[in-house]
């Protein structure tokens, strides 16, 4: 004799096995899960394992709703889709990363044009040292005082009237009184007088690349100049012999 609920049509054995049924679906889901997934991230591999896992233990009078299995199925074409394009990002990061190396080491004994207003010049070499000054109002007379390490005023420029814009300088080397100078660190402090007052500008100048510092991190690569530190690459204005 076997006793059969009325609201489901289905015997106590079957609503038993189906009870049965559900608690292994639950338990190999999570199993699965505690398998794929250990410490790391949850991959299209253990994705597709855990999909793969609940097919094999559906309950075969309940299976999986076809518009759920349809959702399932796109998030995982999505999770590869994500996943490949990880992957062609990090490999174009890596080619990039290895590029700016490449052409940063270039670099190594050239001279490059900077924003600072500090260079190491050696007035005894050939090169003649060229810096730029940004001015910023038309007509304006900017002045250019070189200090020594010393914090000492050894020269004083007067560009005359230039028009707003980038505007050269050289320097020979000398002091006011026309005495070559020792090679070392010197400051360039460029100003402009007008009817509004004295205004600060901005310098340009040259500095010799000694070496390249890689970041580890993917961050800016640095270049070390001489007498002068490290300063970022994005902050090259020119490049020189």
């Amino acid at each position: 004799m076997s006793v059969t609920d009325s609201t489901s049509g289905l015997t106590l054995n079957q609503v038993l096995a189906n009870s049965a049924q559900a608690k292994t679906t639950d338990t190999s889901l999570a199993a699965a899960s505690k398998a794929v997934s250990g410490n790391t991230a949850l991959g299209k591999d253990a994705f597709l394992q855990l999909l793969v896992t609940q097919l094999k233990n559906q309950n075969p009078l309940d299976p999986q709703d076809n518009t759920a299995f349809v959702a399932q199925l796109a998030q995982f074409s999505s999770l590869e889709g994500i996943t490949t394009l990880n992957d062609t990002v990090n490999s174009i990061s890596g080619n990039f990363q290895s590029s700016q190396a490449l052409q940063a080491s270039s670099l190594v004994g050239r001279s490059v044009i900077v924003q600072t207003g500090e260079a190491y010049v050696d007035p005894a070499s050939d090169k003649p040292f060229n810096g730029t000054v940004v001015v910023k109002d038309a007509d304006s007379k900017p002045v250019i005082t070189i200090t020594n390490a010393d914090g000492e005023v050894v020269r004083t420029i007067d560009m005359g009237t230039q028009k707003a814009g980038n505007a050269e300088f050289t320097w020979d080397g000398k002091d006011d009184e026309g005495v070559l100078l020792e090679k070392g660190s010197y400051t360039f402090t460029a100003s402009s007088k007008t009817d509004a007052g004295t205004t600060a500008l901005t310098t340009y100048l040259p500095a010799t690349v000694n070496s390249v510092t890689l970041s580890k991190t993917g961050g800016e690569i640095m270049l070390n100049l001489a007498g002068l530190g490290s300063i970022g690459m994005s902050k090259v204005q020119t490049i020189g012999l």
